[in-house]
């Protein structure tokens, strides 16, 4: 886990990375997770700024983010939803779970 202050460059505000991975998987695949700690918020009640991201054939096929304006959602082989945060424990597993669906109704 990094500890590093930086500056959330949208909206200028204070953020601290607490999490960044990235792993490159053997069949080409990348996945990718961020979580930065912010100020709570309307936008952000739960203190998070936060991006996942898997990458299949050089594209995001599976996303889950709260970028500024947008709240939290979802991101599905081209396709935006609504997604309401409830735990990192649950993103996490729906994450997986999304990936998972992705392998098993790829060709």
């Amino acid at each position: 886990m990094t500890n590093l202050n930086i500056w959330y460059n949208i909206t200028n505000m204070r953020a601290r990375l607490v999490y960044h991975v990235k792993e490159y998987h053997i069949d080409g695949s990348v996945q990718e997770i961020k979580m930065w700690e912010v100020p709570k918020s309307k936008n952000r009640p739960h203190g998070l700024k936060y991006s996942f991201a898997y990458i299949s054939g050089a594209e995001r096929v599976i996303g889950y983010d709260n970028a500024e304006g947008k709240g939290d959602h979802r991101h599905y082989k081209g396709l935006e939803y609504p997604y309401k945060f409830q735990s990192l424990e649950k993103l996490w597993k729906d994450f997986k779970r999304d990936i998972q669906k992705f392998k098993e109704d790829k060709p």
